[in-house]
């Protein structure tokens, strides 16, 4: 049976998946590796350590339901990096859900893969800020005008340079997947 189209990394990679908000990137992990959304910790799924965003939403969102969403972010945020960061010493393949435009981040990601003898790998699933706003709205997370404009001013020099073929560093490849290429995309495998 063919597996269809299956993008490949070293074994122990870390590979990122990045995109506006709304993208598409927690639908292409819900897809490819069963998660339902409401999980509260990284997944392990054949052999890879896969990390969203929303799995530490939810493990705060029992503590932190009377905060505004402004004040629950930061914990949000920082749990989220932690978790990649500390998958990453751990040894495993990572596939986790990023937003990809703070550069400190994936350097210090990159940093960390390194140290491990392991490489980063990005996937860059580029979508019209149009079509990404409406990915929020059909979630029912929609963040706020200026974050999203403050999204889409460091995504565009990003996703240009990518096909442009201009290396990013610190990443060792990047893949660009327009939402049609997202969707048929079957497999991320480690060899």
């Amino acid at each position: 049976m063919d597996p269809g189209p299956a993008l490949r990394y070293p074994a122990g990679s870390l590979v990122l998946v990045a995109g506006l908000p709304g993208a598409g990137k927690s639908t292409l992990l819900n897809r490819l590796y069963g998660l339902h959304g409401d999980e509260t910790a990284p997944v392990c799924a054949d052999d890879v350590l896969v990390i969203d965003s929303r799995q530490a939403r939810n493990w705060w969102a029992r503590f932190l339901r009377p905060l505004p969403v402004r004040m629950r972010t930061p914990l949000v945020h920082a749990t989220h990096v932690w978790r990649i960061g500390r998958a990453i010493v751990s040894g495993h393949a990572v596939v986790a859900h990023t937003r990809g435009t703070w550069p400190h981040i994936l350097y210090c990601f990159a940093w960390l893969a390194r140290r491990r003898g392991r490489t980063l790998h990005l996937i860059l699933i580029d979508v019209a800020p149009e079509t990404a706003r409406a990915g929020q709205f059909a979630r029912g997370r929609v963040v706020t005008a200026t974050t999203f404009a403050r999204h889409c001013r460091r995504w565009r020099p990003l996703i240009d340079r990518a096909r442009s073929g201009d290396p990013l560093p610190p990443a060792a490849g990047v893949t660009v997947l327009d939402r049609d290429a997202a969707d048929k995309l079957q497999a991320i495998r480690f060899s």
